[in-house]
């Protein structure tokens, strides 16, 4: 009984070892490589999986989470400018068995080899391009980037999500210089609002200049006319007090020696000061002709005003 007792304890121990030799556990979004006696024999996903003790052995795991990368790359751009470019790089194992063995065993360093990836891509692309081109066109550089990378690493069992390029740093001279120069535009564009603003006041001020001489033209331009009616008024009123027996311009002679001497009397009355007048009255001729001129305009200058306000209206 005391040996069947230490035969079954050793059979149980024996069991416990070999299970413990012979399961193993895979956690989530991991993959494990299996080899048989040195050579690859399978791959285990997550859960729990068996393999012979001593014949087959874990060789490794295998990551099969997005990853990123950053990379820092120095160049220089087509104007001669010294620029740092970071780029954080997206990526994957390709979740297949060809694309976990690929990556296992083809690469030793496989971060390394995607760094240099991304330094052959940025100084190929951006030495051909000027600095503000590098800022402009940083998604075209990034796309570069991915589509190289797409296309190198899936032999190795690499896939690629996204290339960012997130930070462009020039030399410190660059950047002052590039300082100073926005500056200078946004100075540049403030004088050209100001200027601007300045224009718009002068071109209001003038257009409210024009308006008021315009209304002040229309308003002695009436005052003529009334004038001018008054006495063509008096001067028929005259003619028909007279019964036509008088000229038009006998008329406009009375008027103006009688206008002559009201003035002269109430100037007089008045204590005005020292005034250079004509002595006598013969020498308003030139003024009457002026207004039997006027007096013929008139009928010219209600036409004109009228079409004028027609025009407003419409």
């Amino acid at each position: 009984m005391e040996n069947l007792s230490i035969e079954n304890i050793f059979y149980i121990i024996g069991t416990l070892l070999f299970l413990r030799g012979s399961l193993y556990l895979v956690k989530q979004k991991q993959a494990v490589i299996i080899e048989r006696l040195g050579k690859f024999n399978k791959v285990s996903k997550a859960g729990l999986n068996f393999k012979i003790p001593i014949i087959d052995t874990i060789s490794g795991n295998v990551n099969l989470r997005v990853r990123e990368l950053p990379v820092e790359v120095e160049t220089k751009t087509k104007d001669d400018v010294f620029v740092k470019i970071v780029v954080t790089v997206q990526f994957f194992v390709i979740d297949t068995m060809t694309g976990i063995k690929d990556s296992f065993y083809e690469l030793n360093n496989p971060e390394q080899q995607i760094q240099s990836y991304v330094f052959d891509s940025i100084r190929s692309e951006v030495p051909l391009m000027e600095l503000d081109d590098v800022f402009a066109e940083k998604e075209k550089i990034a796309q570069a980037i991915k589509t190289e990378l797409s296309g190198t690493m899936q032999q190795f069992g690499f896939d690629f999500i996204k290339a960012l390029v997130t930070d462009i740093d020039p030399d410190a001279k660059v950047k002052h210089s590039m300082n100073e120069i926005n500056a200078a535009k946004r100075m540049k564009e403030a004088a050209k609002e100001e200027a601007e603003a300045a224009k718009i006041r002068v071109v209001a001020a003038a257009e409210a200049d024009a308006e008021s001489k315009r209304l002040a033209g229309e308003g002695i331009a009436h005052q003529r006319i009334a004038i001018a009616n008054g006495l063509k008024e008096s001067v028929e009123e005259v003619k028909q007090a007279m019964e036509d027996n008088v000229s038009s311009k006998d008329v406009m002679n009375m008027l103006f020696m009688t206008q002559h001497y009201e003035t002269v009397s109430k100037l007089g009355e008045n204590n005005t000061s020292t005034i250079f007048m004509p002595y006598s009255p013969d020498n308003v001729g030139d003024l009457q002709m002026q207004i039997q001129s006027s007096l013929l305009a008139i009928e010219e200058m209600k036409k004109v005003l009228d079409k004028a306000k027609n025009y407003k209206k419409g």
